[in-house]
């Protein structure tokens, strides 16, 4: 898979990430944020295992636990680490918190785990799309730092960035079919206590049948199937960094559906969002046209 196709892949999924604020704001008054995503990761995980059994394409010869352990629990600690960052210090600071810090972070893990040194073309990308995400959300709501909050905030990106980190030789190895079905499964049983927890009543209604539906089958199962396909030939720094269009598409979707507005500081940030994305899909694309030179020369000297 080419590595410019990767990218997209990578954008569709966080495009697809991007309704689950819409949908949560449609979901019935009793539905507490954690116990959505909790019915998020048993909905997706059930979809994504059923897809495994129908097809017949679940093997586990020579299965790396550990990896699929630890993405298990970052995903599943990134859900109540999320929410109740976003709960405790605020929709704004929360998100931009969370996942604002997750590229910074994945780039170090991989720097420091995989001794691979992130671009000055990544750098440029992630800066650019940060402060974009900054301006998106500033002055959306009262600006109130919580310390805990914000720490909630920053474990929040630290798991997607160790689950990005963690699938990524998974799938390069494996079906991404059958290593994001039991990564969200295993995920789904993690979380599993908190259904015990919380009210789970409006699961029952209409409304919470459509948004769990909308939320596991589309903004999880689908979602991460396309991030695992793509994050096969995409370095995990630049997956996470892709991954920013998740708050662009949030936000536009506020204001087409919602009926929300945006002031100027928040287009300009969207303007800096698209640009950082852009560039990192046309180094990607760049990379695969010196790939593709690289070998077309190596074939002539053969």
């Amino acid at each position: 898979m080419q590595g410019k196709l990767s990218a997209f892949l990578i954008l569709l999924a966080a495009v697809l990430w991007g309704t689950t604020g819409t949908t949560q704001a449609l979901a019935p008054e009793n539905a507490h944020p954690i116990a959505i995503g909790t019915i998020r990761l048993a909905v997706g995980g059930l979809f994504l295992l059923s897809l495994v059994l129908l097809f017949g394409k679940l093997e586990l010869k020579n299965w790396p636990m550990k990896a699929t352990i630890l993405a298990a629990l970052s995903m599943a600690l990134y859900q109540p680490l999320f929410f109740s960052a976003v709960t405790v210090t605020g929709v704004a600071i929360g998100t931009v918190v969370a996942i604002g810090s997750a590229p910074i972070l994945s780039g170090f893990l991989e720097w420091i785990f995989f001794k691979v040194r992130p671009s000055k073309i990544w750098w440029c990308s992630t800066f650019l799309s940060i402060s974009g995400c900054i301006l998106l959300f500033i002055n959306r709501e009262s600006a109130y730092v919580d310390p805990i909050g914000v720490i909630m905030a920053l474990g929040a990106g630290l798991s997607f960035a160790s689950y990005t980190l963690a699938s990524r030789d998974m799938v390069q190895k494996f079906s991404s079919l059958n290593v994001v079905a039991i990564i969200f499964t295993l995920s789904a049983i993690f979380l599993a206590p908190f259904l015990f927890i919380f009210d789970m009543s409006w699961v029952a209604s209409l409304q919470g049948v459509g948004v769990s539906i909308q939320l596991g089958v589309v903004a999880t199962g689908i979602a991460y199937f396309l991030f695992a396909k793509g994050l096969a030939k995409v370095t995990s720094s630049t997956a996470v960094t892709l991954a920013l269009a998740e708050p662009l598409t949030a936000a536009l979707l506020g204001v087409f559906l919602l009926g929300e507005s945006l002031n100027m500081t928040a287009w300009l940030g969207i303007g800096l969002l698209i640009t950082g994305i852009a560039i990192l899909i046309g180094s990607s694309r760049a990379a695969n046209r010196k790939d593709k030179a690289a070998m077309t020369v190596s074939s002539q000297a053969k």
